[in-house]
């Protein structure tokens, strides 16, 4: 049988996230989340309710967006590891740049070496910290990102011991990211220059461009 993804959308948008930000950008949303974040600005796509796809119709649908970039995020598109990862290679056979974000909490090696791995890992101020898959973090190589999302001082400084602990310091990309509404980005900014971390602010584009919108963006 062909594979086969549940999707909670997909639409063409600029990317409001990660070290592509600002650029045109075709997501594909897949349905199902097994975290429960404070903060989750989509929480319609951890249901695990959607649109059942054949990959190969998904791929039509992401490549008629005509962007050279493909976002497949979620939910977490990793609970349909075997489809994301078909969906991935698919795109890049396509020839797509391919993005795959996810929370870490499960096997990253199954996407194809090409994708580019954006990894979430939660803080405390998330209320999911402690479920990153240990070895996902040696899977990481310089072309991935690992992205923290921030609550507080505390967040920060987990954060800050966390990629220091792990040697992420010239490894991957490092992103670091206010929760949209409750840490401001200049308190993060200035943090981060105390601090000396090689990271990169990261805002939440999308949510300045377009702050009444909650789907498509």
């Amino acid at each position: 049988m062909p594979a086969r993804l549940t999707i909670s959308e997909m639409f063409r948008s600029i990317q409001g996230e990660t070290s592509h930000a600002g650029l045109p950008c075709g997501f594909v949303r897949t349905a199902g989340c097994n975290l429960d974040c404070s903060y989750c600005d989509t929480p319609y796509a951890r249901r695990p309710e959607g649109e059942v796809l054949p990959v190969d119709r998904i791929c039509e649908r992401a490549c008629a967006f005509g962007t050279e970039l493909v976002c497949i995020t979620g939910g977490e598109p990793l609970l349909q590891a075997a489809g994301t990862a078909e969906l991935a290679s698919r795109l890049l056979e396509a020839g797509r740049s391919v993005l795959v974000e996810t929370n870490g909490t499960r096997d990253v090696s199954v996407l194809p070496e090409r994708a580019v791995r954006i990894m979430d890992v939660k803080c405390p101020g998330s209320g999911e910290a402690g479920r990153t898959l240990p070895g996902n973090l040696e899977r990481l190589r310089p072309v991935d990102e690992v992205k923290f999302v921030l609550c507080d001082r505390g967040d920060f400084d987990w954060a800050v011991d966390f990629v220091r602990r792990h040697n992420l310091e010239g490894g991957p990309h490092l992103l670091f990211s206010p929760a949209h509404g409750v840490l401001p980005a200049g308190t993060l900014a200035d943090w981060l220059l105390e601090s000396r971390l090689r990271a990169r602010l990261q805002v939440q584009l999308h949510r300045i461009l377009w702050p009444d919108r909650t789907r498509g963006v």
